[in-house]
């Protein structure tokens, strides 16, 4: 269904009292199909978010915010919805984002990270059996099945539809045994709720406190994996140092809330950032090649990197020679 600017805004008063006479400004947002609008009337604003129903998981957003809420999940309020229209209303939570502030100071910055980290720690121990109880549709969670069709989509659209890398060395690389442990490992481990795309352009700076938004892809995963999408983002650099002492930040949270991690939480936190670095490059490469938006090809460069620096950083039980020896000679 396709609305005009009108009718946008004729539905936004029927559903919010007191927005008549209201202004309606589109928001560019990253690779989702959604689209998304800022409406304003006098001093109020709210956003309005049409989700045209390419993806099942984006009727969930309304469900999963109010019940996140209740947990103190920072995330924004739903003030009005119709399911039928794919129309969504939520509650404004400002222009800026987490990388908006990429080129601030990192003690700047820091503060930022370690508000959503108090946030994400909230998030990853709701328990499943309370997602349960209040209805809320999870997406599938990670498996194995899960972390090769990551690894897959990896290969597909990073090393052979950007760097035309042949059939062979894909198989090879899917096939290598390192790469069989690494998502056998991975889905072997006690999950938790997580978000799925924790990354600097899902985190809304309201004030000095971080906000979270595109969680309805949640599901049951590995904490390691939000950690790793955030510190480990390719939209936004943060020093190798800052990333160990926000590991500890987290550790400290998760401690301070009576959950500790566990022992070998920044192994699997390097292991988790090497597939989830995986998955965002498939991500470019089908976005920029396959979806008409040739801007996801900058952020490639330095996804490579931070994949590189992943890899070295892995335990040297977790080595993955083939994968490094592929990307080590990719043109940056």
């Amino acid at each position: 269904m396709s609305f005009t600017a009108a009718d946008l805004l004729e539905r936004t008063a029927a559903r919010i009292p007191d927005f008549g006479g209201a202004e309606i400004h589109p928001i560019e947002r990253g690779g989702s199909s959604r689209r998304f609008f800022r409406v304003r009337s006098g001093r109020r604003t709210v956003i309005l978010v049409h989700d045209p129903g390419e993806k099942e998981e984006n009727r969930h957003y309304a469900a999963a915010a109010s019940f996140l809420i209740l947990y103190g999940v920072p995330v924004p309020k739903v003030m009005a919805a119709s399911p039928g229209e794919g129309l969504l209303w939520l509650e404004d939570l400002g222009e800026r984002d987490l990388w908006t502030f990429r080129n601030e100071p990192w003690e700047r910055r820091r503060t930022l990270y370690e508000s959503a980290l108090r946030g994400v720690a909230k998030l990853h121990l709701i328990s499943p059996k309370a997602c349960a109880d209040a209805g809320v549709e999870l997406q599938k969670g990670f498996d194995e099945t899960l972390y090769l069709w990551e690894q897959e989509y990896f290969a597909e659209h990073c090393l052979g539809g950007l760097f035309s890398l042949s059939r062979g060395s894909r198989d090879s690389l899917l096939g290598d045994h390192a790469m069989e442990a690494l998502r056998r490992g991975l889905a072997a481990r006690p999950t938790h709720l997580v978000h799925r795309d924790f990354q600097s352009q899902n985190i809304l700076i309201r004030g000095e406190e971080a906000c979270f938004i595109d969680f309805q892809g949640m599901r049951l995963g590995l904490p390691e994996y939000d950690l790793a999408s955030l510190l480990c983002d390719p939209y936004v650099t943060v020093p190798v140092p800052e990333v160990e002492r926000l590991l500890g930040c987290y550790r400290e949270i998760r401690s301070g809330l009576g959950h500790p991690v566990r022992v070998d939480y920044p192994r699997i936190f390097w292991q988790c950032a090497v597939q989830r670095l995986m998955q965002a490059l498939g991500a470019y490469g089908n976005l920029s090649l396959h979806c008409g938006k040739p801007a996801f090809r900058s952020h490639v460069t330095p996804a490579l990197l931070r994949l590189k620096e992943a890899l070295s950083r892995l335990h040297p039980d977790d080595r993955l020679d083939v994968l490094a020896d592929l990307v080590k000679d990719l043109p940056l």
